[in-house]
């Protein structure tokens, strides 16, 4: 018997890249379903880590990071609107408004628009990440004071663990804490992830018989009207026709590849691909931000943050582990 059989290494080179192939994107559509629905989760992890740049660098040209938040959610949920409309999609009638109210001041005017405002305090957008991250660990504190029941060893190994690597990560702006600004940025980014747990809750304890895309874009158009108008109020806003062409641009990019196709691209993959695999999306999109931030604004990219990073995402898988949560049946503030 050869020591070496060339023939069985050329089949499995052969196999190997029939597996890769199944992900070509030029052929995808040939494909079967689950090869196009990791497909699709690729897209997302990409898409979602990059929004975060996206609206980075859309701030640095507006003097109010909530007006192009309000314009950038106003545009996305009149797509989806206008879609569900188009396709005579009844609106919400009485008592439905309530929760749709309620989750658009969660989920767009505060989460969103905070985790937008924090990009212009002096907060990178791999920080900013990968504290929007976190928000599953606030789930396991609130329950903490709200459920009876036992909370289990890995849950509890998960909150060690995000919340040490947040520690390794702050570590390293230890200085910066001196700064004024670098504060205020944290503190929004935190009370970003704060809202977007309570909002999870809330949507869980308050299901509604009403289509929940629909709701979502009905979700954005009305937190776009009002981040638009507080940021008007206040004196803030510029005219739209003052408005630069870079913030356009990232404004577009926002709307139709953050809010639409990455969405789709997410709804599709959750179809098809069991709720877990799908969510590995949450672990990616931080990573994608942190490295492209580090490339595309220099941002600094240290040991701390890339240890602490890991541990913090470690943590957070432990605690969707333990709970197997399904809190990613909603996108998260990222990159809405």
């Amino acid at each position: 018997m050869p020591l070496f059989d060339f023939n069985k290494t050329i089949s499995q080179s052969t196999d190997a890249l029939k597996s890769l192939s199944a992900l070509n994107p030029l052929t995808i559509r040939k494909k079967g379903t689950r090869a196009k629905a990791i497909f699709a989760l690729i897209v997302v992890c990409i898409l979602w880590g990059t929004t975060w740049l996206a609206s980075k660098q859309g701030v640095i040209y507006v003097p109010d990071a909530l007006q192009m938040a309000g314009i950038r959610q106003f545009l996305g949920g009149i797509c989806y609107v206008g879609f569900f409309l188009f396709r005579k999609a009844a609106l919400p009638k009485g008592k439905e408004w309530l929760p749709i109210i309620v989750l658009s001041f969660l989920n767009f005017m505060i989460s969103n628009g905070l985790s937008t405002l924090a990009l212009q305090y002096k907060i990178s957008a791999g920080l900013a990440s990968i504290i929007g991250a976190i928000f599953p660990l606030w789930l396991v504190v609130i329950g903490l004071f709200s459920s009876k029941s036992r909370m289990p060893a890995m849950a509890i190994m998960g909150l060690i663990f995000g919340f040490g690597g947040v520690c390794i990560i702050f570590y390293d702006h230890l200085n910066e804490f001196l700064d004024p600004k670098f504060q205020v940025g944290i503190m929004f980014s935190i009370i970003a992830t704060w809202t977007w747990a309570i909002s999870t809750l809330y949507t869980k304890r308050q299901a509604i018989h009403f289509n929940p895309y629909f709701g979502l874009g009905l979700q954005m158009v009305i937190s776009g009207i009002v981040l638009y108008s507080f940021s008007a109020a206040s004196g803030r806003a510029i005219p739209i026709g003052a408005i630069p062409w870079q913030c356009w641009t990232a404004i577009a990019y926002l709307v139709i590849f953050g809010s639409l196709i990455a969405f789709v691209c997410y709804l599709y993959a959750l179809q098809n691909l069991p709720t877990e695999q799908a969510s590995i999306y949450a672990y990616i999109n931080p990573m994608v931000a942190v490295v492209l931030g580090s490339i595309i604004f220099d941002e600094k990219l240290t040991i701390y943050l890339a240890i602490g990073g890991i541990v913090t995402l470690l943590g957070v898988y432990l605690v969707n582990r333990a709970y197997k949560i399904n809190t990613v049946e909603q996108p998260e503030t990222e990159g809405i």
